[in-house]
This record gives C-alpha cells, structure tokens and sequence, in this order.
C-alpha cells in the first residue's frame, strides 16, 4: 500500500512538473523561427498565400518566418509532416479542403487529417473558374460543349492531383453535359498554370484566384465560375447555372492548423497573430489582387475552422465515395 501510495505521489508531482514546463514553453512562444509547411510547390496559391502573410507574420510574432515546400500525393506528404511534428507551434500547415477534406475520402493517409491537428485559423476562399488555353476555338460554354463532343477533338484537363476540389467540378460537369476527357495530373498549381499558358493542356477547373491576372491580360480564357453568384473580382463571367448548367458549386478555402497536443495558449498566441496579418491593409490588398477573399473576422477562429471541415466532410465525401473517385 505504500508503494502505492508513494507511485501516487510521484505521479502527481511528474504530472505538475510537465505541466509546468508546457506553460513556461507556451509563455516563451515564439522564441525561435516559426515553419509553414506549404504541402505544394513554390509559386502555386498556397504557396503565394502563406509567402503573402509572412511578413506581416514575422512582425506579429517577432519571429521570422520560414516557407517549406514538401509537395507530392495531392499535398498529403507535407501535411502529414507537421501531423507527425512535435506540437510546440514551430511547424505550422497551411491547407484548403483538398488536404483537410477530401484526401481523407481517396487516399490512405498515414495520419488522420481530424484528430492529428488543432485548428488555428481560417483564411481566404477563391472560387473555381472554368478556364482554357487562349488558342482554344471555343468562345463560350455552349460552343466549349460542342467542342469537346466533336469525334475529332483530342482534348485534355489539367488537374492537381486525384479527387481536388477541381477535379471533381471536372467530373460533374462530364455529367451534366455529357461530354469527356481525359485528365493530366500535376504535383501543383504551379507547374499546371505554366503548361496552360505554354498551350500544353487545354483547359481545366482551377481556383480563380491563380487565374486571374492570366485572363485579365487576355492570356487565358475564362468561361464560367463555378458558385450560385458570379464573383466580385471579375463580374464579366457568368457562372454556370446562368448557362443551364446548374448546380454545381465549388471552390478552395484555406486554413492553418498545427499538430494536435500544441498548448492552448500557443494556439491562441497563433490565432492572433493571423487576425493582425489579415486585419493589416497591406495584406488584404495583396489578397485582394489575387482574388482571395478574407473571412470575416468572427470566422477567423478555431472553432469555425472545426466547423468548416466538419461541413465540407459530409457533404463531399458521399459525393466522392458514391463517384467511386479514388487515388492510386
């Protein structure tokens, strides 16, 4: 009974010992760099988002900011490098709802992209735009439609990765429309833009944000967005439901998390120093250029970051698992 007892205590005093160290740590934090890991290649949106905040970032924490690119498998690999990180607030993950929603319903992951993180924050969201090649013949959806119905046409879409947001816009509108396509997969956002513009691929379903500046100078065409009401950055596009092709809405939001088990107060410390960077006006009109739409400040949250994840879960993947989408 006594060495019970004294088992007891010992763990009693460990467990207070622990606990204080986790809270001299959290109130030190930052004291050293702080990582984003950007889980696509350099120059993509995500990329250009977290390189966008990382000033205002390094002002806000009194720390510099260090971009890593750890790129392949539709963004798991670097995500699941900071599940796998220790949870002290220095390795952060930038994601939108391809690495936190819909790699969880076609890949097996090594990590589970709910219980291995804590959300920090949501960011920004883009539409998806329907978008081509500027030597394309067609003008419009309609005369795009016919296009790819024509025996003689060779078309092909880019994507990033299997099962995105985009690739699944893609295969909706397949249905809808009763056309098809073969797919060309890229490790990024990056590498696909550049063979779009070069005439490599035709066309695909991407975010507008990476798009924008690109049709705005008449390298790209775009035909239509993909959301109930046409987008604020570039009004002149209809959306898809407009052209008789209804329903089918999507887009990317971004977020950060960091590994589940980061103290509460580090959490917080992080939550805070996003909402200066996205409250900084510098910022938002850098966001702004791009296309990428700030949440609002009440959203800026973990708890609506938690939800937006929830949400997205249940609604897509039924969708996904119904379309028998899959990655190799």
């Amino acid at each position: 009974m006594r060495r019970a007892h004294q088992a007891i205590i010992f763990a009693a005093i460990l467990a207070t010992c622990q606990a204080a160290v986790g809270s001299a740590s959290a109130q030190s934090y930052p004291a050293r760099p702080v990582t984003i890991v950007v889980p696509y290649p350099a120059g993509g949106p995500t990329d250009t988002l977290a390189r966008v905040m990382s000033e205002p970032l390094k002002s806000s924490l009194g720390q510099s900011i260090v971009i890593e690119n750890v790129t392949g498998a539709g963004g798991s690999i670097g995500t699941g490098r900071v599940a796998k990180a220790a949870p002290n607030g220095y390795t952060v993950a930038i994601g939108h709802n391809q690495t936190h929603v819909i790699n969880g319903a076609i890949l097996n992951l090594q990590y589970d992209m709910v219980k291995d993180f804590e959300p920090v924050t949501l960011i920004a969201e883009t539409p998806i735009w329907i978008i081509s090649k500027k030597s394309l013949p067609a003008n419009d959806i309609k005369e795009l439609v016919a296009w790819l119905k024509d025996p003689d046409t060779k078309a092909n879409v880019g994507a990033v990765g299997v099962g995105g947001p985009g690739d699944i816009a893609a295969a909706a509108f397949q249905r809808d429309t009763g056309t098809k396509f073969p797919f060309v997969i890229y490790r990024g956002g990056a590498p696909l833009l550049q063979d779009l513009l070069s005439g490599h691929i035709d066309f695909t379903f991407g975010q507008a944000a990476t798009y924008l500046p690109h049709v705005q100078s008449g390298q790209l065409k775009a035909y239509a967005v993909l959301m109930p009401r046409r987008w604020w950055a570039a009004p002149e596009v209809p959306t898809l439901d407009e052209l008789g092709i209804k329903g089918i809405y999507a887009g990317f939001w971004h977020g950060i998390w960091v590994p589940k088990g980061t103290p509460a107060p580090i959490v917080a410390t992080l939550n805070g120093a996003f909402k200066t960077t996205l409250a900084d006006p510098a910022t938002q009109k850098r966001f702004k250029d791009i296309g990428q739409e700030i949440f609002p400040v009440e959203q800026q949250t973990p708890a609506a970051l938690a939800a937006q994840q929830k949400t997205e879960i249940e609604r897509w993947w039924p969708v996904i698992k119904a379309a028998g989408i899959k990655s190799e």
